[in-house]
């Protein structure tokens, strides 16, 4: 077992790992520690857009964009957290443009912008051009323009290193364990400070626009750690997937003119929405969609899908706007979306909620007391900018604007504090797991216990929930756990032994699975991206507020999930009801 001593320790090298990692490289000694090499991150699969009030295009302001956000989380925002992400949103967008992102631009030459779902002017009156984007590659530009900065700056990046476990002692953070995928080793980073930047748990969903690897590592290792995540029954499913397959197609495409349409060639989205339309916020337009095809008017054969279409839009302007999803169309589909619409259907797509922070990405270990040293930022974090709904391009604005801000905070920290001491055996964890898997001689198998999660998950704990599917959502995620204990897994070797941690990786998004199903079962209204069929209006009385769930460990070993509930901040926006 190697030790390692860094002032500040990063987990993750997406948008805000690396984000923060510019910012505490500069003040403090860093690694950065990530399962993939940075430019593959997750960050880069984002198509559409980073939103600030730039008014570049027309009249905006962050005000609106605040009230935006607000809105579109249903009301379960942190208002304080989303008035600094809104106010902070144009320097973010500028300090990326100094760095030397590629965005598109205006005639005029600046930046240019489009529109996006739930974004408005005046308070609803009229959707607002605010998305500043890179054609529909604003996410790989992101990551590509931030990993060229790291190098500037001397990141020192530990590429492929599976961090497993989180050390506490003495109540204050003390470092990290990760397993090492070349040779198989474990390596302790003893750490003053660390981050968690680990991204999202979308592969707990079959239909899933998240990559392989989105499997909620960083959230599963707060868990075991005695830490609440917040807020997990909200996941967001975009509408746009491409049918069956889940790849997404940025709302960009609805920004840029594209309509959803019906079997019948409806424009639909009027009757759901008739300010907003097609540029509602996502929940709306995913419970559209598959109202439509509830009620027969979906398309296809089994009338399971819904069209995008494009082919109104003049093909330059695809061409220059859209290249990447109208080749995903080309490629996977087999269409020509200059002259065929393209079937889609709402993709699990994002995680609301995470571990709970505050505004300077401080972990919280309860409602009030932060963990000393430990911070977290981006799609694994809980700042609560997103509520109940995240709006489109609000990915991209909150890593930067917490990425950022977790790295000064967590540098400021190391600067002031010596590091604590390591507790005794600190790999102990991390031995355990690794060789019980690597040497069990159980019968059940990963790949099939993961599809049977996905597809209960899918099946169960999609746009539309009731307590009837939650419950069985909760019996089938404690059976699959009870199984998971006697997995075992083909390859016994130390090097590249991707079949060990797609093991790991998936007991990680069974411990995930049952803080979504129990939380989701719990609160018994429809808010946001949860939505219940038997509890379909929003109860402001009994559930204004936050899911802090805990993960609690019986004598025999059992382990149950807690839940407690923490208040929601509300500054100037009161709640009402959402109209688009």
């Amino acid at each position: 077992m190697q030790i390692h001593q860094y002032d500040t320790v990063i987990v993750g090298a997406g948008g805000a790992g690396m984000r923060a990692a510019i910012e505490s490289t500069q003040r403090s000694r860093t690694a950065v520690l990530t399962k993939l090499y940075p430019t593959r991150s997750h960050t880069g699969a984002a198509q559409g857009g980073m939103c600030a009030a730039l008014a570049n295009v027309e009249e905006d302001n962050w005000e609106w964009h605040t009230f935006d956000t607000v809105k579109g989380g249903d009301y379960l925002v942190d208002q304080d957290a989303a008035e600094i992400m809104c106010k902070e949103a144009i320097d973010a967008v500028l300090d990326l443009e100094k760095m030397g992102l590629p965005f598109s631009r205006t005639d005029q030459g600046r930046i240019d912008q489009r529109r996006f779902g739930g974004h408005s002017r005046n308070h609803g009156e009229a959707p607002v051009r605010r998305s500043c984007y890179a054609a529909d590659r604003t996410g790989h530009m992101i990551l590509q323009t931030l990993f060229q900065n790291c190098v500037k700056h001397g990141v020192e990046f530990f590429n492929e290193f599976y961090v497993l476990d989180l050390l506490i002692n003495e109540g204050k953070t003390a470092g990290v364990v990760a397993y090492e995928l070349a040779t198989g080793e474990i390596h302790v980073f003893q750490a003053k400070a660390v981050v968690f930047a680990s991204g999202g748990t979308g592969k707990m969903f079959k239909v899933t626009s998240n990559a392989h690897t989105l499997t909620g590592d960083g959230q599963a290792v707060a868990l075991r750690r005695g830490l609440p995540l917040e807020d997990m029954e909200f996941f967001q499913f975009h509408p746009t997937g491409i049918w069956r397959m889940g790849i997404l197609l940025t709302e960009g495409a609805r920004g840029e003119g594209g309509i959803l349409r019906n079997k019948d060639g409806e424009r639909f989205m009027e009757r759901y929405a008739p300010v907003m339309k097609d540029l509602a916020s996502r929940d709306v337009c995913s419970r559209a969609i598959y109202s439509e095809i509830r009620a027969g008017r979906g398309c296809g054969p089994d009338g399971d899908h819904v069209y995008l279409d494009l082919t109104h839009l003049p093909p330059e302007q695809l061409d220059a706007k859209l290249p990447d999803i109208t080749e995903f169309a080309r490629t996977y589909l087999g269409i020509e979306p200059y002259t065929d619409p393209i079937p889609i259907q709402p993709t699990a797509h994002y995680a609301m909620g995470g571990i709970p922070t505050n505004v300077e990405g401080e972990v919280l270990r309860n409602n009030t007391d932060v963990v000393p040293g430990l911070y977290a930022a981006g799609e694994v974090a809980c700042v609560s900018v997103h509520g109940a709904n995240r709006l489109g391009t609000n990915s991209l604005l909150d890593i930067n604007v917490f990425g950022r801000r977790a790295g000064i905070a967590a540098a400021a920290y190391s600067d002031k504090h010596d590091f604590v001491p390591l507790p005794e055996n600190p790999g102990a964890l991390v031995e355990a797991l690794v060789e019980g898997l690597r040497n069990s001689t159980g019968t059940e198998s990963v790949a099939k216990i993961r599809q049977e999660l996905q597809e209960s998950m899918d099946t169960n704990v999609s746009v539309y929930r009731t307590g009837k599917t939650l419950q069985q959502a909760v019996e089938d995620v404690a059976a699959l756990k009870e199984r998971f204990k006697n997995v075992s897994i083909a390859d016994k070797g130390s090097r590249y032994n991707t079949d060990l941690l797609e093991a790991v990786e998936l007991g990680n998004l069974l411990d995930l699975a049952e803080v979504l199903v129990v939380s989701a079962l719990a609160r018994e209204e429809s808010r946001g991206g949860h939505y219940r069929e038997d509890f379909p209006t929003r109860d402001d009385v009994k559930f204004m507020q936050h899911t802090m769930a805990y993960r609690e460990v019986a004598e025999d070993g059992s382990t149950s999930i807690r839940l407690d509930y923490k208040p929601v901040v509300q500054t100037r926006y009161q709640p009402m009801e959402r109209k688009y």
